[in-house]
């Protein structure tokens, strides 16, 4: 928590992707901070991914302080913990007022804590407002809609963002484009990454090698969707190996897969550093999470998403993304082309700049006066 006297602001993480949303909004409160600015804030850790590899080692990577608290609703079905955050920082806000809660992303954390502290009358700020995938299947896109529906103010990664929150019904005053906190984060970090243990393990090299992240319930829940999934990506990267880190949700389908093929590797989730050491280097990201998307595109690494749509449309028409669809069987034109060297060079979105932190400080000092 910061020191000293001025008004408290909530931020709150907790999930993986929240943890490199939330630093660069983090280091530059506390540069505006140590130069004269008004604002402490309070880092609030709901406890969604309490596992250590899909946590604490992020803090720690990214140089984010401990968290202030720790709600600690661990695991459980969505409404669980939903629930549990829900009650729990309801309790933190009536014990422990704060002047505005800034919620990132798309999470559970994301959505329990914006209703939380709107019925505490508290404003919630929304990072990352205004993505729409259309698939109403999709949690992420049901958190969203709902974290939008109570928000006061709006920071968004890109025009489109903008203009399906004005759409909806938001006023533009209440809309800044501010750019994207995870370009931020990556941007900050390209000189530090480091190559895992399984680099070596594999004998990898550069461009010789595809990442796989898979952690969608339609992708991931049955054993035999996944197998085919697997099975169907080994036939279409020609040899090469596949590195596999393996969310915490898909441990267990995995688990009951039998004959898995010699050229995917599995291996455990990897720390921030790490894994974005070896998408840097990949030959190709192959995924169905939309933030890796973000991130092959500020590195300029081709990247194919398993969803029949995407919420970071700007990833496709600006960046190296393309979405192949829920089919395994689409992967092959795809590769076809990518092996063939027909793969789009892509650029860097709109304010994906590396200081979307800064734009999003300087707005909470004025939303939240002295």
């Amino acid at each position: 928590m910061s020191a000293g006297q001025g008004p408290l602001i909530d931020i709150v993480a907790g999930a993986r992707p929240n943890f490199m949303k939330v630093a660069p909004i983090i280091r530059a409160l506390e540069t505006r901070r140590a130069a004269g600015g008004h604002l402490r804030y309070r880092l609030v850790h709901t406890g969604q991914h309490h596992d250590a590899r899909m946590s604490a080692t992020f803090f720690a990577q990214l140089g984010v302080p401990g968290p202030d608290v720790d709600l600690a609703a661990r695991s459980g079905t969505q409404a669980e913990q939903t629930a549990a955050i829900m009650v729990r920082y309801e309790q933190l806000l009536l014990a422990q007022p704060c002047r505005l809660c800034l919620v990132v992303g798309d999470v559970t954390s994301t959505m329990a804590c914006a209703l939380a502290a709107r019925k505490a009358q508290t404003p919630v700020a929304h990072v990352e407002a205004g993505l729409r995938c259309g698939d109403r299947t999709m949690p992420e896109e049901i958190n969203r809609k709902v974290v939008d529906a109570v928000s006061d103010w709006f920071f968004t990664t890109s025009r489109s963002a903008g203009e399906n929150l004005v759409r909806e019904g938001v006023e533009k005053e209440r809309i800044f484009f501010v750019g994207n906190t995870m370009a931020d984060t990556l941007l900050a970090n390209l000189d530090r990454l480091r190559p895992p243990p399984v680099w070596h393990e594999l004998d990898l090299s550069p461009g010789a090698y595809f990442v796989v992240t898979l952690h969608r319930p339609a992708n991931v829940d049955a054993a035999a969707c996944l197998a085919r999934l697997l099975e169907a990506i080994a036939g279409a990267t020609r040899g090469l190996p596949v590195v596999f880190p393996v969310h915490p949700r898909t441990a267990a389908t995995l688990g009951a897969i039998a004959g898995l093929s010699r050229t995917i590797h599995p291996v455990e989730p990897q720390p921030y550093l790490e894994f974005n050491h070896l998408v840097r280097h990949a030959k190709a990201v192959i995924t169905d999470s939309g933030g890796v998307s973000e991130e092959t595109t500020v590195m300029g690494v081709p990247c194919l998403t398993l969803r029949d749509g995407t919420e970071r449309p700007e990833t496709v028409t600006v960046g190296t993304n393309e979405v192949v669809g829920c089919d395994p069987a689409a992967l092959d034109g795809a590769l076809e082309r990518l092996f063939a060297g027909r793969w789009k060079r892509g650029g860097i979105p709109e304010r994906w700049d590396g200081r979307a932190g800064g734009r999003i400080a300087e707005a909470l000092e004025a939303l939240v006066p002295p």
